[in-house]
């Protein structure tokens, strides 16, 4: 290996270990804005009440969970495709990292200020430029930085590209379900394994 390629191969390394990092801390700090008993009258609170007032706070703080966790296996994979990175592909992962703590955030706001179409359509549009960024980030790598590793065809590289259109468009989807309701909006992003499903089948037709 020359020294240019261990240095980029280097840079790779380094900011796979970041994101990493970055979606570990948004993983506890989604444990951390659980709803707990606060006040004075904490003890008269029992655990069964406290989970049935706030069953739809923890629904979504689960759904966030599985959506951070959907983007970090994501994440994992397509960097396991990538033989280096550069200044430009760099800036993309590290924009997708300020949307995945700005996601972090509207979940955050949504939890307080409750069920309303607007924070719910806050968390929608975060998640949106969430996977707008990962796409584009593969996107760059593979028709414009040529930092796909040598032993990936292009078939493999054009698969994965139409595949993880998957995600912005299930977060595109979403957003009118905000106005329905919240039940509704929440049953919205189980429409996720089927809209990958059908894409990964278009991606080994085409």
């Amino acid at each position: 290996m020359t020294g240019s390629a261990s240095a980029k191969n280097l840079k790779l390394t380094r900011l796979e270990r970041v994101m990493d990092v970055v979606y570990a801390l948004v993983i506890w700090r989604l444990f951390m804005i659980l709803p707990r008993p606060e006040g004075e009258d904490d003890q008269s609170i029992t655990v069964l009440n406290m989970l049935v007032d706030n069953w739809q706070d923890f629904i979504i703080v689960l759904l966030a969970l599985v959506i951070v966790i959907i983007f970090w296996l994501q994440n994992n994979a397509l960097f396991g495709y990538l033989k280096a990175t550069d200044r430009i592909h760099t800036a993309i992962a590290i924009f997708q990292l300020f949307f995945l703590l700005f996601f972090l955030y509207s979940i955050g706001t949504g939890l307080r200020l409750g069920a309303a179409a607007d924070s719910r359509m806050l968390e929608s549009f975060a998640a949106l430029l969430l996977a707008i960024s990962s796409y584009l980030g593969w996107y760059y790598a593979y028709r414009k930085g040529d930092l796909v590793s040598d032993n990936v065809p292009a078939e493999k590289s054009e698969e994965l590209l139409k595949q993880n259109l998957a995600e912005p468009i299930t977060a595109l989807l979403t957003m009118p379900f905000a106005f329905v309701g919240p039940i509704a909006w929440e049953l919205s992003w189980f429409l996720y394994p089927f809209i990958r499903w059908a894409f990964g089948r278009i991606a080994k037709k085409t």
